[in-house]
């Protein structure tokens, strides 16, 4: 089945289900290497109150040929002239993995340059910028590299077996984890909105405090949410998760 996909004037945001006058739009940010597949399902599971509105970032998909950014901030200030326009009504923002540090420098970058905040922030399958660690997965050969994937559960082995595939999906995330793993990992600030925190109760790549950390970067209401899952749960299990996002948007406080 062919997914018809709409584009802002921007190569970095999809709309696959188009809205004229959402009560809020909600943008979903991948993880390393990650491109808009990952949330591809959630345009049927949303109501039409909240349009999605995914993220892709350069070296993947149509954007294959475009560089990577030379760090975090440089990804993080790409993103957030491209989002300004849409911030003429309410929305909220959903990272997965390093997706979610990338939603929430992306929220202070927005803040300091005087846009409205979010309704909410959802971090996902991410340690607290506290307990952030680096790494040196970026510095792996291809071989080793496809087999962190592999472990992570995000990338099928007989995907990774195809030589043409590695070429087209590695160079995306090998750059995306040299800007994670070398990240300063110093926010100015919490989000001034409710934070959630989700994970997945298997996932080996964090533990719930530091999931709980996240509780330190909001002024506003916190909550840790726990699914059956490994790292990527929320693959596994969208209609779990897009409810309690959608629950988190749309009931009134109080």
């Amino acid at each position: 089945m062919t997914v018809t996909v709409t584009r802002y004037a921007t190569p970095w945001l999809r709309r696959p289900r188009p809205h004229p006058d959402p009560a809020i739009r909600l943008l979903c940010l991948p993880h390393a290497g990650g491109s808009t597949t990952l949330y591809r399902r959630w345009k049927d599971l949303l109501p039409p109150a909240i349009e999605p509105v995914l993220v892709c970032p350069p070296g993947r998909e149509d954007r294959l040929d475009e560089p990577l950014p030379a760090a975090l901030p440089d990804l993080v200030a790409g993103l957030g002239e491209a989002v300004a326009p849409l911030l003429d009504r309410p929305w909220a923002a959903f990272g997965h993995s390093m997706g979610a540090a990338v939603a929430h420098e992306l929220v202070l970058w927005l803040l300091k340059r005087g846009h409205r905040a979010p309704e909410h922030l959802f971090v996902s399958a991410r340690e607290a910028p506290q307990h952030h660690r680096g790494g040196t997965a970026h510095l792996l050969d291809d071989d080793a590299l496809s087999a962190e994937l592999i472990r992570l559960g995000g990338t099928s082995r007989d995907v990774l077996a195809m030589a043409e595939v590695r070429q087209l999906v590695l160079p995306a995330v090998r750059g995306d984890y040299r800007l994670i793993e070398t990240y300063a990992a110093n926010p100015e600030g919490p989000a001034p909105c409710p934070l959630t925190a989700l994970v997945g109760a298997a996932d080996t790549e964090l533990t719930a405090e530091e999931a709980q950390g996240w509780e330190k970067w909001t002024t506003g209401p916190f909550q840790l949410l726990t699914f059956p899952g490994g790292h990527f749960y929320l693959s596994d299990q969208p209609e779990a998760v897009v409810e309690a996002v959608c629950r988190r948007l749309l009931t009134p406080p109080g």
